[in-house]
C-alpha cells in the first residue's frame, strides 16, 4: 500500500508541476512577468530574504531547539534552497500579484542553482553538490514548460482559454499529491514528535513569512508574494541533496521530508487566510 501511495504522490506532484507551469505560461505574458522585476529594490530585498535571512534563520532556530547535527542539516538544506513551482499557486490562494510570483519563482530558481553548490560546502564540511543535478529538474520540469507555454501564448493568444482548465487540474493534482505524501510520511512525522523538528519548522516558517512581509514590497499583493516566496523553499532541491549527498545519514532526508510536509501545510493555511482577508478578487493573469 505504501508503494502505491508513493507512486500516486510522485505522479500527482509531477502533474501539478507541469500543469501549473503550462497554465501560468498560457495565462501570462513575458512582459507581465518581467515588469515587477524591474523594481531593483524589490528584487534585492527578495534575494536577501531568501538567501540571507532564511539560511540564517534555519541555522539559528536549529541551535535554539538543540536539534541533532542531522536534523540541523536538514533544516539548513531548506534554508539555502529557494524557488518552487508551488509559489504561484500560493499567490493565487492569497490573492497576491501572480505575475510577480512567477517572476520571483524563476529568479529564485536560477539563483539557487548557482548559490547552493557554492554556499553549502562552506557551511558543511566535506559536502559537494552538483549544480547540474539541481538545475536539471528545474529546467526540464519547470522552466522549459513555462517557456514553451509563454511562446505558445504569444503566438496564439486564444490558447489562454486553456489556462483555467489547467489550473483546476493542477489544484486537484496538488491535493492528491499532498494527501498521499502525508499518508506515506505519517510514521516519520510521528517519530519526529518531541524532537523539536516540528516546532523548529513552524518557527522557521513564521520568521520567513514575517521578514518577507516586512521587506517585500509596497502593497499587500506584493508583500504577500514575497512573504510566501521567502517561506516556500525549494523542496525538490533540498530532498535531492539530502538523498544524494547524505546517504550515510538518513535522518537528514527524514528531517527534510517531514519539514517539507509541515511547511507546505502551514503555507497553504496562511495563503488561504491571506486570501480571505484581502477583500479583493484574485488579480487578473490574463491581461496582456
Amino acid at each position: 500500500m505504501t508503494d502505491v501511495l508513493t507512486a500516486i504522490a510522485q505522479v500527482a506532484i509531477l502533474v501539478f508541476v507541469l500543469a501549473s507551469m503550462i497554465g501560468l505560461g498560457l495565462s501570462l505574458t513575458v512582459q507581465q512577468i518581467l515588469t515587477p522585476l524591474k523594481d531593483v529594490k524589490l528584487v534585492v530585498l527578495g534575494l536577501v530574504t531568501s538567501f540571507v535571512v532564511a539560511p540564517a534563520a534555519a541555522w539559528a532556530i536549529a541551535a535554539l531547539f538543540g536539534l541533532s547535527d542531522s536534523q540541523s542539516l536538514g533544516l539548513l538544506l531548506l534554508g539555502v534552497a529557494a524557488g518552487a513551482p508551488f509559489l504561484p499557486k500560493l499567490a493565487q490562494l492569497a490573492k497576491g500579484e501572480v505575475p510577480y510570483s512567477v517572476g520571483l519563482m524563476v529568479l529564485l530558481m536560477v539563483v539557487t542553482v548557482a548559490y547552493v553548490p557554492l554556499v553549502l560546502p562552506l557551511l558543511v564540511d566535506g559536502v559537494t553538490v552538483s549544480a547540474w543535478d539541481i538545475a536539471r529538474p528545474l529546467l526540464l520540469l519547470m522552466l522549459l514548460p513555462l517557456a514553451v507555454a509563454l511562446a505558445v501564448r504569444a503566438r496564439y493568444p486564444e490558447s489562454a482559454k486553456l489556462a483555467p482548465i489547467l489550473n483546476r487540474v493542477s489544484t486537484t493534482a496538488l491535493a492528491l499529491g499532498i494527501g498521499s505524501a502525508v499518508l506515506v510520511g505519517l510514521p516519520q512525522i510521528w517519530d519526529q514528535v518531541g524532537t523539536g523538528v516540528l516546532l523548529a519548522t513552524l518557527l522557521f516558517t513564521a520568521v520567513c513569512l514575517v521578514v518577507g512581509w516586512l521587506l517585500g514590497g509596497s502593497g499587500r499583493a506584493q508583500r504577500s508574494v514575497t512573504s510566501l516566496g521567502t517561506a516556500q523553499r525549494n523542496l525538490s532541491a533540498a530532498l535531492l541533496i539530502a538523498g544524494t549527498s547524505f546517504v550515510d545519514t538518513p535522518e537528514v532526508l527524514v528531517t527534510v521530508m517531514v519539514a517539507s510536509l509541515l511547511l507546505t501545510a502551514a503555507l497553504l493555511l496562511v495563503a488561504a487566510e491571506l486570501g480571505k482577508r484581502s477583500g479583493t478578487s484574485t488579480p487578473s493573469t490574463t491581461r496582456s
